[in-house]
This record gives structure tokens, sequence and C-alpha cells, in this order.
């Protein structure tokens, strides 16, 4: 969350009506104070944990998958992916080890292409946090084949980039919105869904600001499909950051920014009790799903 400077904050520049109108109308930006909508409670979460430096993806991720202080627990922000001391708690303890032993269903519905495995099996490339804790708790990841069915995402959403960059042409490709209509449908199979979204870091390490705009319009048409297909009744969208960096493409760097984090649905207040930093997450799943 950072200043209202269009030169350098693509959420002060953006067109973003889907988070906006979450919003009451307020961009999403340092002074955005917590903010309860018709649909939505919007907080600014602290992703620092007590930790002197700049929060790095590892141990935040890590923090808002096992409720726990992990940068004061291995005594550093830690990134991008996990050392021996993150990867050994991720092995061990995370909401997806909670949900497994108590028999209820979840998923990741990031979807991941053939040379990933091959990456992982060879030693050449390492899990990061959440597939790490994903994997560690028994839980398969989403491959191809779940892309091309519709049950996984790419990266994007729309899957563009499997075809642009990964060069695979038989993956769907879907305009935003109906991307984010597909990922309520993907949803509802599970009790627990979790998307990895990392192309806004992406975007706030090596991109323009045009490029950060131009995505962070997409995003918020992806929203809004999510939001028109959901049910409130029903369950949960729960949006937020392992770290800042989006916010300020001047630099390149992470952020000791807060980063906003967005409730949607009835459930909101259960779900939101005590959270003010990346720890809050994990706890609040299991108080929503009644663990």
């Amino acid at each position: 969350m950072g200043e209202a400077e269009t030169a350098h904050n693509p959420f002060a520049a953006a067109h973003l009506p889907t988070l906006s109108g979450l919003l009451n109308g307020q961009r999403l930006l340092a002074s955005t104070p917590r903010t309860e909508s018709a649909r939505a409670l919007f907080i600014p979460t602290d992703a620092n944990l007590g930790m002197a430096g700049l929060p790095q993806s590892a141990t935040g991720q890590a923090s808002i998958v096992t409720g726990l202080n992990v940068p004061q627990l291995v005594g550093e922000h830690y990134g991008p992916k996990p050392n021996a001391a993150v990867a050994e708690i991720l092995r061990h303890e995370s909401i997806f080890h909670t949900l497994k032993q108590n028999g209820r269903s979840a998923a990741l519905l990031s979807g991941y292409p053939p040379r990933y495995f091959a990456g992982i099996k060879s030693g050449k490339h390492l899990y990061s946090a959440v597939p790490l804790a994903v994997t560690s708790a028994g839980w398969p990841l989403m491959t191809m084949e779940d892309v091309r069915a519709g049950a996984a995402f790419g990266a994007d959403f729309t899957n563009a980039g499997w075809r642009a960059h990964l060069k695979i042409s038989d993956v769907p490709v879907y305009e935003p919105a109906e991307a984010g209509q597909r990922l309520a449908e993907a949803a509802r199979r599970y009790e627990f869904s979790f998307f990895e979204h990392w192309m806004t870091d992406y975007m706030g390490h090596r991109g323009t600001l045009a490029e950060a705009v131009n995505w962070l319009e997409t995003l918020d048409a992806v929203l809004g499909g999510l939001l028109a297909a959901w049910d409130d009744a029903d369950g949960l969208i729960v949006l937020t950051s392992d770290h800042g960096n989006l916010e300020d493409v001047s630099h390149g760097k992470h952020t000791r920014n807060a980063v906003p984090t967005l409730i949607i649905g009835q459930a909101r207040h259960t779900f939101a009790e005590g959270l003010m930093d990346l720890t809050g997450f994990a706890g609040g799943v299991r108080r929503v799903l009644g663990l």
C-alpha cells in the first residue's frame, strides 16, 4: 500500500472499478483505512512481523499458511525459496496439514507445466513455500491436464502465458472475467482453495508503470468475474500479499509497507478476528471451517 503518486504507484494510476467498489470508492493506498463495504472487509496488514529488513516471499508465505511468525522463528526474512529452517517448518505444520488431518478437502488451484515437475525431480529447482506446504501435507499439485480441464489455472488466471511463453498451445485461454468465473467454479469443489498469483511481484520487480497498470486492470477484471459468480453466504474470498513492492515500481525492491487484505463474504468477521499481520490467516481458516 503506497503513496498516491501516479508516476510510480500503479494502484494510484490504474482504473480498478472492482477494487474501488469493494473499498467504498477508495483506491488501494497507504492512506486507505480499515474499511467495510457491503460485501467486503479491508484490513491493512503488517508483513514485517517485528523483524528488521525487507519482508521476503518464503518467510511471508510460510507465515500465511502456518499462522506462525516464521521470520522470528528462523531469525530473518528469507526468500524467495525456503531455506532449510523455513522448509522444516513447512514440512510439518500448515493449514494444509490441519485440513488433511481433519479429513477436509483442499487444493492449490495453481497449475504447473511439465518442465516444473522435471526441474523439481532433477533437483534443479526447489519448491516455493506454498507448494512445499501442500505436497508435504500429502496433497497433489495441479498439472497441465488439470489446466486443460479447467480445474487449475496459470499464474495469470487466463492461461495466456502458457501459450505465449511455455508454447503449450492446447490449453484454454479465457477472457479475464471468464477466468474469474471459472476460478469460482473450481473453488466450489473444495472446502479450502488456495491460488498463487505471482505476476504482481514480477511486475513490481521488473515491470514498467504502464505494464503494472495493465496487469492490475486485468486482475481487477478477473476479480469482477469471480465476484459475479460467488455466493457470499456460501464461502469467503480472501486476498492478501506476502510483501509489498508493486506499489512503487521506481526501484524494483520489496518494501516495508502494509499489505492489503480483502475478506469478501458473510463470514468475514469470523475470519478477521484479531487479524493484524500475516500470522492471522491460518487461524481464520480454522475458525470459518470449525476446526
